[in-house]
């Protein structure tokens, strides 16, 4: 790039789309990573400004202690007790954590996230204001600072640091998370769902009951396109009782799910449908206690692999203690990473629940790794622990 086409860049940042310059999805999440955007693109420049400079060292070193201390861990665990995958993958009350997502199910195909949060708009970087770039990366680091900490997405913080800022909504983390996970977007294309499930162009979508949504076509590196859907919805009964969205999935089934940090939504009676779906329509099931449970589970058609300790829930969640979780816990294998709101290694818990049922949809039958019927000892009891995150990042307060 020559160096007048690089102080355009700096001084006239939105000239750029008013005149037609192009910034690809796949540039605008890496420059939004901390990584390097292809060297056309018009964001190439703007990686010379201090602010995106120290953006990008802060998230290197955060997602480097991430991945030693829990995403690399996680795959090693996924290959070794996970068997026979599906192409789909459902990850209800999601928000949007692709990041565990991927890290689990690595082999699927088709990736559908879901949770209260608005989608937001594609974020064009070449439109923000001149010096509005720090602003804007300082907002995103803060928006992922509880789930790089803690592996979850704290719902008042999120509420909050989704609806602020020049980066709105879930698909600026969205784009970080791919970015960071080493995959390329070839596709960005907003949606809707209609009542019926039938998944329409946002811009030819109407009625009053249409579910927002994002369709984001990527690859990794093996080469295979990949399709991560997010949809901002209600998943009470009452919700989905009047959107597609249960039936857009159910087009998909029968899938992977994952179920992590969900406030335990699924132990009301408001949440069955859901609850409902997941069971009928799952082949595994990989959850914390605050998924489903385990007396909702029908022993005849699942098998469980108890993984960690089970400490009961923290106390921001009482009433919701299991003794069925408990009793099954007992025998809980060994974890080296931790999960949920029972972030510490020492008290996590993790349920792989598998389906062996052949009467299940589409005849779901799958094998368990004979390396998990091997009893694992014990951890002797603790007293149940728990720090509820205050806006520190791996002990320093956020910037």
């Amino acid at each position: 790039m020559k160096i007048a086409a690089v102080l355009a860049a700096l001084l006239l940042m939105p000239a750029f789309s008013a005149r037609g310059e192009s910034v690809s999805a796949n540039d605008t999440a890496r420059f939004l990573a901390g990584m390097p955007p292809s060297a056309e693109s018009p964001l190439t420049a703007l990686t010379r400004e201090p602010a995106w400079q120290r953006h990008a060292r802060f998230f290197d070193g955060a997602f480097a202690q991430l991945e030693a201390r829990q995403l690399a861990k996680i795959r090693s665990w996924a290959a070794a007790n996970l068997a026979a995958p599906r192409p789909t993958m459902f990850y209800m009350f999601s928000g949007p954590d692709f990041l565990y997502a991927d890290a689990f199910y690595s082999r699927a195909t088709t990736y559908v996230l879901s949770a209260l949060e608005p989608v937001g708009a594609v974020p064009d970087l070449m439109r923000l204001p001149r010096g509005g770039i720090g602003g804007a990366l300082h907002h995103v680091e803060r928006a992922l600072g509880s789930i790089l900490s803690f592996s979850f997405f704290i719902t008042e913080h999120m509420k909050s640091d989704l609806r602020a800022g020049q980066l709105g909504g879930t698909l600026p983390i969205l784009y970080v998370f791919l970015a960071r996970s080493g995959k390329t977007i070839r596709d960005v294309v907003p949606v809707t769902l209609d009542e019926q499930g039938a998944l329409l162009a946002q811009a030819t979508g109407t009625g009053k009951n249409l579910t927002q949504g994002v369709r984001i076509t990527f690859t990794g590196d093996d080469g295979v396109e990949r399709t991560l859907y997010y949809f901002s919805t209600d998943l009470s009964s009452s919700g989905v009782k009047h959107s597609g969205f249960l039936k857009f999935c159910e087009t998909l089934a029968p899938g992977n799910s994952l179920l992590k940090s969900a406030s335990y939504l699924l132990h009301s009676g408001n949440f069955t449908s859901v609850r409902t779906f997941l069971l009928n329509n799952s082949a595994t099931i990989i959850q914390d206690d605050s998924g489903i449970p385990l007396g909702n589970f029908d022993a005849s058609k699942w098998r469980f692999f108890a993984f960690g300790r089970y400490a009961g829930p923290i106390e921001k969640f009482p009433g919701r203690y299991q003794s069925k979780y408990a009793e099954l816990f007992r025998q809980g294998k060994p974890i080296d990473f931790g999960i949920g709101y029972r972030w510490r290694t020492h008290e996590t818990n993790l349920l792989l629940a598998v389906r062996l049922s052949p009467d299940g949809p589409g005849g779901i039958e799958t094998a368990a790794s004979g390396e998990r019927d091997r009893p694992a000892r014990p951890h002797p009891p603790r007293r149940p622990h728990y720090v509820e995150p205050r806006g520190y990042w791996f002990g320093w307060p956020f910037r």
